[in-house]
């Protein structure tokens, strides 16, 4: 929950929104604010049927396969089924993995972007290893599970952790065949005897030059070709690539993978030579900076599973910085992550909050 979209909107309207909706309240004043993945679903059940009872509706197993437009402006949805919903304002904010959407914007000659962004691997600790380390060996039983923040610049690249989840596990992300993504989540209570964070290292447009032919759509192929390459590394299935970090560091298989929380299994697997290059020497050289700034983080009882591939959308979907309507297609509204504009549930929320009061401006006028 945490963002530091400060600058974009309220962010205390959003974590009021949650709580009014089911979320502790406690979210109001903590610094890295969390609901929990356990709890969440029940929050987002409550605002569905908010939605309803508002005189919204919510159609399930149903998927938009065009926008219709007429006078270059939309005029409603065509669902798979053929079925045609009429709207004269549509708000898109699919996510980022909803790579159909892209698709079907470069097949209709639509403005799309390649933007930057970033991929990497998750990395789990023992919980109990990142309580020593960030609480000095004091006593942890009335303390809460410990978390890290890192970041540094290496060869004119960010590297950074992100979404850490202290009593967290990690999980299979991934949202078609052939591909091996993962993610991590939290439990309210944190109570898991793991921590993983996701490492991300920033990919700019000079990093797709061999993708380029695909415009842009260049960093969303180099993210699909990765994903196909963890997936044939894996198990072929949703058995995740994984190395410890010190065997990772010294490009050196692992023969030996330490317990995880990751359910559907590791295998250990050389990420040090599948890995692009770019990527894994940045990592490489992070982990041991992190190493000497956190004595302990890199430890055999470390391991990394690949791929962390969603952190952000590779594609833009480009709209006027004003009215947020798209460039080309009026009354379209690209919003969130899977639009290029937020980073997480924060600030996408933040955004579709604003992508509405324009809309709600719009029939004002």
């Amino acid at each position: 929950m945490y963002t530091r979209s400060k600058k974009k909107g309220d962010n205390n309207y959003i974590l009021e929104s949650f709580v009014y909706h089911g979320a502790n309240p406690d979210i109001l004043y903590e610094t890295h604010p969390h609901i929990g993945s356990d709890k969440l679903p029940e929050v987002i059940k409550n605002i569905r049927n908010c939605i309803i009872e508002y005189g919204g509706e919510v159609h399930f197993n149903q998927k938009v396969t065009q926008i219709s437009t007429q006078n270059n402006a939309v005029s409603g949805v065509v669902l798979a089924d053929g079925t045609t919903v009429e709207s004269k304002y549509i708000i898109l904010a699919t996510g980022h993995s909803a790579r159909d959407v892209y698709f079907m914007f470069n097949n209709n000659k639509w403005a799309l972007e390649s933007k930057n962004f970033a991929m990497g691997v998750r990395i789990e600790h023992p919980q109990e290893l990142i309580d020593k380390i960030q609480y000095n060996g004091a006593d942890t039983t009335y303390l809460p599970a410990a978390s890290y923040s890192l970041v540094n610049q290496i060869e004119n690249r960010g590297v950074y952790s992100f979404c850490m989840c202290p009593g967290g596990i990690i999980v299979p992300s991934a949202s078609d065949d052939n591909q091996m993504v993962v993610n991590g989540m939290s439990n309210s209570f944190r109570n898991s005897p793991f921590a993983n964070s996701g490492i991300a290292v920033e990919i700019q447009q000079e990093d797709l030059l061999e993708f380029s032919k695909h415009d842009a759509l260049a960093g969303l192929y180099f993210q699909m070709q990765l994903e196909e390459f963890a997936y044939l590394n894996g198990g072929r299935g949703q058995c995740a690539p994984a190395q410890t970090l010190p065997d990772f560091v010294k490009n050196r298989i692992s023969a030996e993978l330490p317990e995880t929380s990751y359910i559907p299994d590791v295998v250990s697997s050389p990420m040090h030579f599948w890995l692009p290059e770019h990527i894994k020497t940045r990592l490489q050289q992070a982990f041991i900076m992190w190493g000497k700034k956190l004595k302990g983080f890199l430890t055999q009882d470390a391991i990394m599973l690949g791929v962390e591939s969603r952190t952000s959308s590779p594609v833009r979907i480009p709209r006027d910085r004003e009215s947020l309507q798209h460039i080309q297609i009026s009354n379209l509204y690209p919003c969130g992550e899977g639009a290029g504009y937020a980073g997480g549930i924060v600030s996408s929320a933040i955004d579709g909050v604003a992508c509405a009061d324009k809309i709600i401006e719009m029939t004002k006028a």
